[in-house]
């Protein structure tokens, strides 16, 4: 409800759990405190599709696929932008981990030849998560491992007929 409306009121996202909004703030005292967790449940659960896929240790094609899988997961769990949590330092820390450990992988499948060299630095890292992004909106009917599958294909072979 969040992702789609960024104000919706705390007595609608209770009626929609179910609950009492009295609930609501007794587990959160506040709509930023609602927010902060749902940004935080968020970030937790990049952290843990980054940790899953393996990305230093499994071969460079099966941890691509289970990274974009997982994140597709995620963005369709929680479908919410951190971008408005960013002022917190320890939020942009943990997410500026994240990114870096999957540009560290990018650039280890630009070695095994699995990416094209030369394209502009952070190319690829500034691509794929819009086209994660772009499937989880716009494919939601297609099961997380068969988006992952559109995803991994549109990145290594683009959509061109050549």
């Amino acid at each position: 409800m969040l992702a789609a409306d960024p104000g919706v009121s705390i007595a609608a996202i209770a009626a929609e759990a179910g609950v009492d909004r009295r609930t609501v703030y007794r587990r959160f005292a506040s709509r930023e405190e609602l927010l902060a967790a749902v940004y935080e449940a968020r970030l937790t659960a990049i952290e843990r599709a980054i940790e899953d896929a393996r990305l230093r240790e499994a071969p460079v094609t099966v941890a691509l696929h289970r990274y974009v899988e997982n994140i597709i997961t995620v963005n369709r769990t929680w479908p919410v932008d951190l971008t408005r949590m960013l002022a917190d330092d320890s939020v942009h820390a943990r997410r500026d981990a994240g990114i870096a450990e999957v540009e560290l992988f990018l650039r280890r499948a630009t070695d095994e030849g699995l990416l094209r060299p030369g394209l502009p630095d952070g190319w690829a890292g500034a691509l794929l998560p819009q086209l994660m992004h772009l499937v989880s909106r716009q494919l939601p009917r297609l099961s997380p491992a068969r988006a992952a599958d559109v995803v991994v294909d549109t990145l290594l072979n683009g959509v061109g007929a050549s």
